[in-house]
């Protein structure tokens, strides 16, 4: 299972190469099922793993020019500074028993990992519903609505905060539509955004009471670190648009799997 769970790993980052999103979608199931972690663990080792993965691939589109950094600096401090204040305190204050309901207790785990499975099925349907081409292909002069992406960029810090994710599937369709940014350019942008607060809010979990097993964090992130490289790489031959679909199915599924195994077969 160890095994299995460092391939998928790979294919953690070659989801964040090709399509800039989907890292922690898969990062969380796969520590939680696969490797054994705990949720509550899982989903700030999802935080590291997703950052480091992101931070590579960012460096490898702002090589080729695909990151307009003012756009990241403006979506990116509110981000940082919500999913940093909501894993140093918000996380930490939710109780272990979160509520009971005829006779079953929502505990922290649960509680969590269906917010992730909810994100997870949100996400699916922004990937299976078809973009317009326009705002995939042409260029346009980038505008900023400033109100709108701050307001946009504290929300995603928020929900990154809560379940570990990333939230590109959030911030690659602000970033088109909010700031008329390039699809591909919003890819890699997004990249940068995802490595800052993520890291960052890593950080908030390091004052925490868990015990980190580094080299297990390691490792998985070295094999996704990997994975994004050949993502990056299959991006310029892989048609994205069917891959997003396909994967925005899959996501679907696992969503819908994680809730029902979470309250009906815990």
């Amino acid at each position: 299972m160890i095994i299995i769970g460092f391939l998928l790993a790979i294919l953690v980052g070659i989801s964040l190469g090709l399509i800039g999103s989907g890292g922690s979608i898969l990062t969380v199931p796969i520590l939680v099922y696969v490797m054994g972690v705990n949720p509550v663990l899982a989903t700030a080792y999802s935080l590291f793993i997703v950052g480091a993965t992101a931070l590579v691939g960012g460096i490898q589109n702002a090589r080729i020019g695909r990151v307009d950094f003012k756009t990241a600096f403006f979506f990116g401090i509110p981000s940082i500074i919500a999913v940093y204040l909501s894993r140093a305190y918000l996380v930490p204050i939710i109780p272990e028993s979160v509520f009971t309901l005829f006779d079953f207790e929502v505990t922290k785990s649960i509680f969590l990992m269906v917010i992730f499975a909810c994100v997870m099925i949100a996400a699916s349907i922004t990937m299976i519903k078809p973009q317009k081409k326009l705002a995939m292909e042409q260029e346009f002069p980038i505008s900023y609505n400033y109100p709108l992406i701050l307001i946009e960029g504290a929300l995603v810090g928020v929900l990154t905060g809560l379940v570990g994710a990333g939230g590109g599937f959030l911030i690659i369709p602000a970033l088109v539509l909010l700031a008329k940014m390039p699809m591909k350019k919003a890819v890699g942008t997004s990249l940068f955004i995802i490595a800052a607060k993520s890291l960052i809010g890593f950080t908030g979990d390091l004052k925490g009471s868990e015990i980190i097993d580094w080299n297990l964090l390691l490792l998985f992130t070295a094999a996704s670190i990997v994975g994004i490289i050949l993502g990056i790489l299959l991006a310029k031959k892989v048609p994205g648009e069917k891959l997003k679909t396909s994967f925005g199915w899959f996501v679907l599924i696992m969503g819908i799997y994680i809730i029902v195994k979470e309250l009906f077969y815990t």
